[in-house]
């Protein structure tokens, strides 16, 4: 039997989250090394690393995951612009392998006319876990 990746065991509620949002077939919560606040990943509930690997209707899923999250974080940051990223594979970049999108939402002067942004080589602490679990709040409450 494969070790469970890290999303999994965040889906089965081993290691906690600050959800957004959950629904069929998808999780949204707040990454804990964010780009910019409120920064999100997306994931479907089904463990596979490719997005090929994902049956159409589970892509059809996700995708309505990905624009609730948007919804919900286009509340509570005003905004209607978002960079959405996928890494579909390890040298794509996918760090934990189970598919997942990465949704930040973007607001004027905030760098993120360009990807540099989302991978700062400077700035990554520990995760502020009290932050985000008031915003992840904020967000839900907003939704």
């Amino acid at each position: 039997m494969a070790e469970q990746t890290l999303f999994e065991r965040i889906l089965s509620g081993e290691i906690p989250s600050h959800k957004i949002g959950a629904g069929q077939g998808w999780y949204a919560f707040l990454d804990i090394f964010p780009r910019r606040e409120g920064h999100t990943l997306v994931i479907p509930t089904t463990p596979v690393q490719r997005i090929a690997d994902l049956t159409e209707e589970q892509r059809s899923m996700l995708m309505n995951g990905v624009v609730e999250a948007q919804k919900r974080l286009s509340n509570h940051f005003n905004t209607t612009d978002f960079t959405v990223v996928a890494h579909d594979g390890p040298l794509a970049g996918q760090e934990v392998p189970h598919v997942h999108f990465h949704i930040l939402p973007r607001t004027e002067n905030d760098a993120g006319l360009t990807l540099a942004s989302m991978w700062p080589t400077t700035g990554i602490g520990e995760p502020d876990h009290a932050s985000l679990s008031s915003l992840a709040e904020q967000i839900r409450m907003g939704a």
